[in-house]
């Protein structure tokens, strides 16, 4: 992975730069130390790391606000950093670029139930907004499985999912306003406090949500808040064959039906979750589907026989159904103890999140199948299969010659086969470094050019994230210089801003 070229002239000036930051943010909350800085080499793409010039945890807007202006002056890389779960490398350390770590902006600064906002540091963590709403019936519904510990600012720059973005949306559609630093000091607000504040303005707030920390440093976000949904049951069915709970997925959602969530798992997953949980599975299934509906109680209960039926049709071969929220967390613990059990049996694993149209998942399926034969690599399946947001487990052992590389190259070539069945290269985990480079595949040089135009308005010195999202630098010198012909300016007595 070919990364930025290292200033070695800025690494040179480590203890230099760090006395200067320390004047910003305090003594302590700057971390120079080889040990101190080896928790934040990588995020949550192990594959890469590096450790980073410095660590600095700020604690405000405007300490922010200094550590941009001064690392803008003297021409110093920044790489923001919430917690650290991202998949795809968004966090990335570079050795010659501060870390600059949210985790001391942790705060809930107000909670306006009228108007169903709240207003949030960056380092909030997205369980804790819907626990501290939770007495007022309310909650904040983007429920990233990393939600216990990944950060509001984090989900902003990625434009997280989740469970229940298939019925409620992405991050992008619960967030009405934010608070940004750019690079030369300056602190914008987006958006506003109400639901409906960017409609009447260029929406830089939707232009800022998954810009992978490319643009600015958020330092405030508002966060819509919805009611919690009066009555919720789950569906657990399991099916004989992958091919008939993919179909039964299409199925549902062609009938009109859109669940809270609906979730896939294959029968590795199962077998892995069953052994972590002393649970024995139905030996006839093969792959299951959580399907989640919530309403009122007559609603849902409607919503249940009819999900019921349809999954009848498609041969199913196991179903429970939660009647108590008791029951609903049981059948739920399976699906949020994927991850972690797989861990337990394999020595990596490498997860990806291509997405494609539902119609597509049993042909993604397939191919997932054949590429797993061509390089000789286990896979497990459990994903948002509702919206067609894959996660396919790639399991591996980075410590065999060539395993990491076959890996990679397996993961690339479901992206690819994502893109070619009409999908695109990211449902919720984002660009970053690892799919940097298969960019062109979905984009064409014009689109690319475009998009870095835009990152060129608020970062022209490419300090923000570099090497991040495009497969090539942005060259915004480049990108934005006027043409002169014979050192002549065309139309030199038109005036110009």
């Amino acid at each position: 992975m070919k990364m930025p070229e290292i200033d070695t002239s800025i690494v040179n000036r480590r203890e230099e730069i760090a006395v200067l930051l320390r004047h910003i943010v305090g003594q302590e909350w700057v971390l120079d130390s080889e040990a101190e800085r080896r928790p934040y080499e990588s995020d949550g793409l192990m594959a890469y790391s590096a450790l980073p010039l410095l660590v600095v945890l700020p604690s405000c807007t405007e300490e922010i606000r200094q550590v941009l202006m001064y690392c803008q002056a003297e021409h110093v890389k920044v790489v923001p950093r919430g917690s650290g779960t991202s998949l795809s490398g968004g966090a990335l350390p570079l050795e010659d670029a501060i870390l600059l770590g949210t985790a001391r902006m942790n705060e809930i600064l107000q909670i306006d139930a009228a108007n169903r906002v709240a207003r949030v540091q960056p380092g909030v963590q997205n369980a804790s907004i819907s626990e501290a709403v939770a007495h007022l019936g309310l909650c904040y519904m983007p429920d990233p499985s990393s939600q216990a510990i990944s950060t509001i600012g984090g989900n902003v720059a990625e434009n997280s999912g989740g469970i229940h973005c298939l019925k409620y949306g992405m991050t992008s559609n619960h967030i009405t306003g934010l608070e940004v630093v750019l690079l030369n000091g300056d602190v914008i607000r987006t958006g506003g406090d109400f639901i409906g504040a960017s409609d009447r303005e260029f929406d830089l707030t939707g232009a800022l949500i998954g810009s992978e920390g490319l643009l600015a440093m958020v330092t405030e976000v508002t966060v819509r808040l919805v009611p919690k949904p009066i009555s919720t049951r789950v569906l657990s069915l399991g099916f004989s064959s992958v091919e008939a709970a993919s179909q039964c997925v299409g199925s549902i959602i062609g009938n009109g039906i859109i669940p809270a969530g609906l979730e896939f798992m294959d029968r590795k997953v199962i077998d892995a979750v069953s052994s972590m949980l002393g649970q024995e599975p139905p030996k006839e299934v093969q792959a299951l589907l959580l399907c989640e509906l919530d309403g009122t109680p007559e609603e849902v209960d409607s919503l249940v026989e009819r999900v019921q039926t349809i999954a009848k049709g498609m041969g199913v071969a196991d179903v429970q159904i939660s009647h108590s929220e008791e029951e609903r967390e049981a059948l739920w613990t399976s699906r949020k103890a994927a991850f972690g059990a797989m861990g337990k049996i394999a020595h990596d694993i490498y997860v990806t999140d291509g997405t494609i149209p539902r119609g597509k998942l049993p042909e993604i399926l397939k191919v997932i199948d054949e590429l797993s034969h061509k390089y000789g690599l286990q896979y497990a399946n459990c994903f948002h299969a509702g919206d067609g947001n894959l996660h396919p487990m790639i399991l591996f052992d980075s410590a065999r010659e060539g395993d990491t590389e076959h890996a990679e190259a397996f993961g690339a070539e479901i992206l690819k086969a994502c893109v070619d069945l009409g999908g695109v290269l990211s449902g919720e985990h984002g660009i970053g470094v690892e799919k940097r480079d298969l960019m062109g595949l979905q984009f064409s040089d014009v689109d690319l050019a475009q998009q870095q135009r835009f990152k060129c308005a608020f970062d022209p010195a490419e300090l923000l994230n570099p090497g991040k999202v495009f497969p090539t630098p942005c060259r915004c010198v480049e990108l934005g210089k006027m043409t002169i012909h014979g050192q002549n300016i065309r139309f030199a007595d038109i005036p110009r801003f």
